[in-house]
């Protein structure tokens, strides 16, 4: 494929420093370097800056057909915990995103990602849009890339980077595994580029970011409602404009390689975890427990898709007939009855749906880019 060339043959940018905990026999952290930085997933044509790599990209998406849904509302999620594995090692990030408005991208359109990095204090969020991070267990902390792609040589790069930052120390806004936290996005009248806070409910310490980039100016929510079809442009996927996303197919941030990419069946140089369904179910799930709108009316639709056709990726990797054998397995979202919730990785205790498990993602490229002749994998309702 197209993509996987492009990706490999990329390297890994924006400096890092990691601090490599013991217990996983990785070196001192005085001793390793390692740069990362985790771009958004475009279509073909368009190719990365400051030495970032691509990724897969399965996402999950609360729907709603009511205007002004897509510019105010707020997930609720509980942070996973640590197991017999660490929560980073099926990859080095999730997030929460959506689509906001720039004058400098291709087609007017840029991606928020507010990646939360499991086991790690964030030490700085590069211009390039990559993060200094450095070990510290069941600890996550914030940054907000903004990538935008040029109108003229359609290259990928950041149009905006920030750390979130504790409104009472000033320091980076540590959050706890296990802890439940609130991200609200919405815009105010100032119209200075949406607006993120994040409120830890169990300490009770919060934090915002407002996306007004130096260059391109506020970045404000390039659509109004929350429904599938209002997808980004440049983007693999047909979706609506704010989701969730697991980042897979990339190596932790505390393994050696770091965040390097990687594919269904490798199982060492490096061992990709991402497509090994067992390995997520040694630690906590990530909990979504559900997405409130502006006008206080809960999200009572959900949809799902991969940029990578999910189960068809395995069987392109790892061959057909091999789907379920060790690193050739996709996650997958299931609804969660006993917590509630909805969690990502495979069927954890107290799963009362799990859609289908990886067949719960399109396998062909069937949808088409609201911005041009584009082909982009179509997002199937949960329920």
């Amino acid at each position: 494929m197209k993509r996987r060339l492009t990706f490999a043959a990329v390297g890994l940018g924006a400096a890092v420093a990691l601090a490599l905990p013991s217990s996983m026999g990785a070196s001192a952290a005085s001793s390793h370097s390692q740069s990362l930085c985790i771009g958004h997933h475009p279509q073909d044509f368009v190719w990365y800056t400051a030495s970032c790599t691509g990724h897969d990209e399965p996402e999950i998406d609360p729907l709603s057909n009511k205007a002004g849904s897509a510019q105010d509302l707020t997930w609720t999620v509980v942070l996973p915990t640590d197991g017999s594995v660490h929560v980073d090692s099926v990859g080095p990030t999730f997030w929460i995103g959506g689509t906001v408005s720039d004058p400098n991208s291709l087609f007017n359109q840029a991606f928020l990602e507010l990646q939360f990095y499991p086991n790690s204090i964030t030490t700085g969020c590069t211009a390039g849009g990559g993060y200094n991070v450095s070990y510290a267990p069941n600890v996550y902390t914030v940054c907000s890339p903004v990538w935008e792609v040029s109108k003229h040589g359609s290259s990928e790069s950041a149009a905006f980077n920030a750390m979130l930052l504790d409104a009472n120390t000033g320091g980076p806004l540590t959050m706890h595994a296990g802890d439940t936290i609130t991200d609200h996005q919405y815009v105010t009248a100032a119209r200075d580029g949406m607006h993120i806070t994040i409120t830890d409910l169990t300490t009770g310490h919060s934090g915002t970011i407002i996306l007004n980039s130096k260059v391109d100016g506020p970045l404000m929510p390039a659509f109004s409602v929350q429904k599938l079809g209002n997808a980004l442009g440049w983007g693999l996927v047909n979706d609506a404009p704010n989701s969730l996303v697991w980042e897979i197919g990339h190596t932790g941030d505390y393994t050696t390689p770091a965040g390097q990419y990687c594919l269904p069946g490798s199982a060492t140089k490096p061992p990709c975890y991402s497509y090994n369904v067992p390995t997520w179910l040694q630690f906590t799930p990530l909990q979504i427990k559900g997405v409130t709108f502006g006008d206080g009316s809960a999200a009572q639709s959900w949809s799902a898709v991969s940029d990578f056709g999910g189960e068809a990726e395995i069987n392109q990797d790892c061959g057909a007939g091999n789907y379920g054998t060790p690193f050739c397995s996709y996650p997958w979202y299931a609804f969660n009855g006993a917590d509630k919730a909805f969690t990502f990785g495979g069927d954890y205790t107290g799963t009362t749906k799990d859609f289908g498990q990886a067949l719960e993602f399109q396998q062909q490229e069937n949808c088409v880019s609201p911005s041009g002749p584009f082909p982009q994998y179509c997002s199937t309702i949960l329920r």
